[in-house]
């Protein structure tokens, strides 16, 4: 790794997104680009869902046995939100990333036909749709809104800086998933997430201990006036009642933290990035390759897509 290569600013957005409002949604992503890159940052990632919103405090009348009318309406306009991939929107937020020469990595709600999807999107300096990452299990109520992704888009991008990849919230607490993302030697792994409890930092300070990778991870900060009036929300007593409160962070590969948490508001946290101590972290522990035990533990991991419907023969 040259010189040029051996530092890198990496920053992590915490902003609310503008639930429901998509291309505002995407307007604010763009600004928030700019502003990052003004920082000096080569390498942005975005919470979970930026685009166009995660529906805290939402249940969609959803009880077990029954469907409320209501919440039906309540999910039509939830996927009205989402985001064609590729897309107009798409188009604009690679534009944004080309304008500024940086990666970014960005959480969408995706829809693909009758389906919504929690997304996290890669974009390259030239302004390229490099990949992107469906979130694999969706967590708990999460599923009734959410289909699940598949090994298909266990992505990594390829970068002067290393691979980029993306582990989504609660996916990073499955450990196997984990093993699959250091299996392909990710440098920058980029948690978007929706966790703000204390609990979540050192959860990232584990991955980035277990990887010896570099952890960027980016919550929003976002309070119950943002959210239109039509969706039910079930937390907080007011309209400046916090629903999720931040936390975000970067870490370095021996779980030191280098920015962060925050938990004060809308905010962007960047750190310069010395890559080579991924190499003196590897030093003592690599947990794919000369600290495992492969005559003990493999993992098998199935990359194919899995679509519900194959069409086989010519027409």
């Amino acid at each position: 790794m040259n010189a040029r290569e051996a530092i890198v600013r990496a920053a992590v957005v915490q902003a609310g997104s503008v639930p429901y409002a998509t291309d505002a949604c995407v307007e604010k992503a763009v600004r928030l680009i700019g502003e990052a890159a003004a920082m000096g940052a080569k390498v942005i990632v975005f919470p979970e869902a930026f685009v166009a919103g995660y529906p805290k405090g939402q249940n969609y009348g959803l009880v077990v046995g029954a469907r409320d009318p209501i919440g039906r309406e309540e999910f039509r306009l939830y996927m009205d939100a989402a985001i064609d991939v590729p897309g107009a929107h798409t188009d604009r937020l690679g534009e944004a990333a080309a304008a500024h020469g940086a990666y970014v990595v960005i959480g969408v709600i995706e829809r693909e036909g009758g389906t919504c999807y929690c997304t996290v999107l890669f974009f390259a300096p030239d302004g390229r749709l490099a990949g992107k990452h469906r979130k694999l299990m969706p967590t708990a109520l999460e599923r009734m809104i959410w289909g699940f992704g598949d090994g298909s888009t266990l992505t990594v991008v390829d970068s002067p800086y290393g691979r980029i990849g993306s582990v989504i919230c609660w996916e990073n607490y499955m450990p196997m998933l984990r093993m699959a993302m250091y299996s392909k030697n990710v440098a920058l792994y980029c948690a978007p997430t929706a966790d703000d409890r204390d609990t979540w930092l050192p959860s990232m300070q584990h991955v980035a201990l277990e990887g010896r990778c570099f952890v960027l991870s980016a919550c929003q900060f976002i309070r119950k006036s943002a959210f239109p009036a039509a969706p039910r929300i079930a937390l907080g007593d007011g309209p400046e009642s916090v629903l999720m409160r931040g936390g975000s962070a970067i870490i370095s590969p021996l779980g030191k933290v280098l920015a962060g948490p925050n938990f004060e508001g809308e905010t962007i946290l960047t750190a310069d990035l010395d890559l080579n101590e991924i190499g003196r972290g590897k030093f003592d522990f690599d947990v794919a390759g000369h600290y495992a035990r492969p005559d003990v533990f493999q993992l098998i991991v199935n990359e194919a897509p899995t679509p519900a419907v194959v069409v086989k023969g010519n027409k």
